[in-house]
């Protein structure tokens, strides 16, 4: 597993031990970053990245750019790796760790006011939490008008084709993974209108 461009491209990325987590694999990383290359600028983004494990979608962003990734991890283990992936990366201080619970750190996140320009998310497969994720997301307003969320889920795993504001604008299926875009449909100045 290695970052595959921007100012940190070629590092090798540790990955926590056991099944707990499962890294994204190298294609389907690129092809995430690419359909989001094609549709979003990273360049100074504020990015959440949800079930991060080892950190590598959210690495990913601060090397293309990203302004800061908020990780959000439950397993300790795979927050030691993301932690030594960071340091390896040269990207710690852009970056904050919540060693929590997808659900909890949302409610926590929404309850802070915080906002976010994308969201990157690669829950376990199998379980409905990508679904449960966007929901939450949707809910809590965690995301910027004309912001993105970018979901890599198995392909037996069912999305909804919005939540609240985020629209399903591409699905790429890449073997049993597919890698979903939803994209916001508003923008920032449509808020100034209203």
């Amino acid at each position: 597993m290695r970052v595959i461009a921007g100012s940190a491209r070629g590092r090798r990325l540790e990955a926590p031990h056991g099944r707990v987590v499962r890294p994204t694999a190298d294609r389907v990383k690129e092809a995430l970053f690419s359909i989001l290359g094609s549709r979003v600028d990273l360049d100074g983004a504020a990015v959440l990245d949800l079930f991060a494990g080892s950190g590598a979608l959210g690495i990913e962003a601060l090397s293309r750019g990203a302004a800061t990734v908020t990780f959000v991890e439950h397993d300790h283990g795979a927050r030691r790796a993301l932690q030594a992936n960071l340091a390896r990366c040269g990207f710690t201080d852009r970056a904050a760790t919540l060693g929590q619970a997808v659900q909890a750190a949302l409610a926590r996140l929404a309850g802070e006011g915080a906002r976010f320009d994308g969201v990157l998310m690669d829950p376990p497969y199998g379980k409905g939490l990508a679904d449960r994720a966007l929901g939450l997301l949707a809910a809590g307003g965690l995301v910027e008008p004309g912001g993105w969320a970018a979901v890599e889920h198995h392909a037996d795993d069912r999305l909804a084709a919005a939540y609240g504001d985020l629209r399903l604008t591409t699905a790429k299926r890449y073997g049993k993974t597919v890698v979903s875009l939803y994209l916001g449909t508003r923008s920032r100045g449509d808020l100034a209108e209203t």
